[in-house]
């Protein structure tokens, strides 16, 4: 008896672990198709913190993606800077340091840090193993490892919203357990205009490379 009950539990047990993967698969599978259109914009809110130092920054601006691997980041708030890319090259633009740095993508944006995979969203199941993490007043929260790690980012968590599918918080750890938290909203599903994407050093500017 003690034996059949054992077997019952068992069998339980593993109906709940193919349960969860399915809800999972079924979350990333309607996330891939919210994100699958030609690109996107939105409004961002960032926070930034330094657990060692105690210091939290906060910036506000506006996102611009264009698949596959387009983004522009202008930043509106605390002061103006623009962060595009290609996919292989980068460019962040100061305006009022007269400063432009370049330098590769990969080495910026390297295992999802500034939510890169926003210009890909097939990037996530490639890059990450995922995981559903909890659900949380109104979000299904993903939790995203790196497969292979190149760079110092530990863990990723997605908000996704049940309602819509849009990914409404980003929050990024290192392995210093500093935190960075992007809050997504006002998403615009149809593909930017292509001239968002072009970008000329302005004349006179400073040129510095990234890692200088």
């Amino acid at each position: 008896m003690k034996f059949k009950a054992m077997v019952i539990f068992l069998s339980v047990l593993a109906w709940f672990a193919g349960a969860e993967a399915a809800s999972l698969d079924a979350i990333v599978e309607r996330v891939e198709k919210r994100y699958a259109g030609p690109g996107f914009s939105a409004r961002f809110d960032q926070k930034s913190t330094l657990k060692a130092m105690d210091i939290t920054d906060t910036a506000s601006g506006k996102v611009f993606i264009k698949r596959p691997r387009l983004m522009r980041w202008e930043y509106e708030v605390p002061e103006k800077q623009i962060i595009l890319t290609d996919g292989d090259e980068l460019w962040v633009y100061r305006p009022e340091d007269n400063q432009v740095l370049t330098g590769k993508t990969p080495e910026y944006f390297g295992d999802g840090k500034g939510a890169s995979f926003l210009s890909d969203i097939g990037l996530v199941r490639k890059t990450f193993n995922v995981a559903l993490q909890r659900d949380n007043a109104g979000y299904h929260v993903l939790k995203l490892l790196p497969k292979q790690k190149k760079y110092d980012i530990n863990y990723v968590l997605l908000y996704i919203s049940k309602r819509t599918y849009d990914i409404a918080k980003i929050i990024t750890y290192n392995t210093y357990g500093d935190e960075n938290l992007i809050e997504m909203s006002n998403f615009q599903f149809r593909e930017p205009d292509g001239s968002v994407f072009n970008f000329r050093i302005p004349k006179g500017t400073d040129i510095l490379k990234i890692g200088e």
